[in-house]
């Protein structure tokens, strides 16, 4: 008699659920502690292509399954091609996620627990909003391996005051949510039987909001700030005076005038 043993199912590297209009990202490497390895950051990068395109899709949260959130780049995978080219390459993909998180419309909530490290904090701090559980802890931790967290540095920098951002990355040190939450990398620190409440209520209220008008925010937050002050007034009386002829605009403030709810066109 012959056993036919089943061949090992391979699980998703990261799964994608949609519900009301929120899509949720989870990074699904739990053994590895959702290392961003090349196939990982391959599928993020699709599944942000896709959610960018997708106008069903409101708000985005990036989690993490297992005992943490990320712990940044799989090591081994990068000892394993030692090659100048091959980091060169494993960068630049990292850095187009996380311009992609940026670019697309929908804004990405970061629902973060357990350890963020590295380049999983640097996906923490390119996100526009994240929420931890009290018990997660943040470190740029590449200079205790030898390694200058440069590109986690491009977002932490922009997060955080300079002298702060400077201190984690030179040191390595970890340091707690509340501290997080004090710094600015993330928006709140609350009890972890309150993570997943606390992300879905964020999020909702964003959904309730008139989509043409976050749209237009996101894309515009992020331009102004590369901008000189004059240029900067510039470029956002520009886009008010667009987001101004939405009907979503008309309506809300029609719907203000008249105590109201707004009955949003562009949803």
């Amino acid at each position: 008699m012959t056993t036919t043993v089943a061949a090992p199912v391979e699980e998703k590297l990261l799964l994608r659920q949609d519900a009301g209009g929120i899509a949720t990202l989870t990074l699904n490497r739990p053994k590895h502690y959702n290392a961003l390895s090349e196939q990982l950051l391959a599928e993020l990068q699709s599944a942000l292509d896709a959610i960018g395109k997708d106008q069903s899709v409101r708000v985005v949260v990036i989690a993490g399954s297992g005992p943490a959130f990320c712990a940044g780049h799989d090591l081994k995978q990068m000892r394993a091609n030692p090659r100048k080219a091959y980091y060169q390459k494993l960068f630049a993909q990292c850095s187009s996620v996380m311009l992609s998180i940026t670019r697309i419309p929908q804004p990405v909530i970061a629902r973060v627990h357990g350890i963020a490290t590295a380049a999983g904090c640097q996906l923490v701090a390119q996100c526009d909003l994240a929420v931890a559980s009290d018990n997660a802890t943040f470190a740029v931790s590449g200079i205790n391996v030898g390694l200058f967290c440069s590109t986690p540095s491009v977002p932490l920098g922009r997060n955080l005051l300079r002298k702060q951002a400077m201190e984690m990355l030179l040191t390595g040190d970890f340091i707690d949510a509340h501290t997080a939450a004090q710094r600015g990398l993330i928006n709140r620190a609350v009890p972890a039987a309150q993570l997943d409440a606390t992300v879905a209520e964020l999020a909702q209220k964003i959904v309730n909001k008139s989509a043409v008008a976050v749209t237009i925010g996101k894309r515009m937050f992020y331009k102004h700030l590369e901008m000189g002050m004059e240029g900067a007034y510039q470029y956002a009386a520009e886009e008010m005076a667009c987001n101004m002829m939405a009907e979503d605009a008309g309506e809300g403030i029609d719907a203000f005038i008249g105590k109201r709810p707004p009955e949003w066109k562009n949803r």
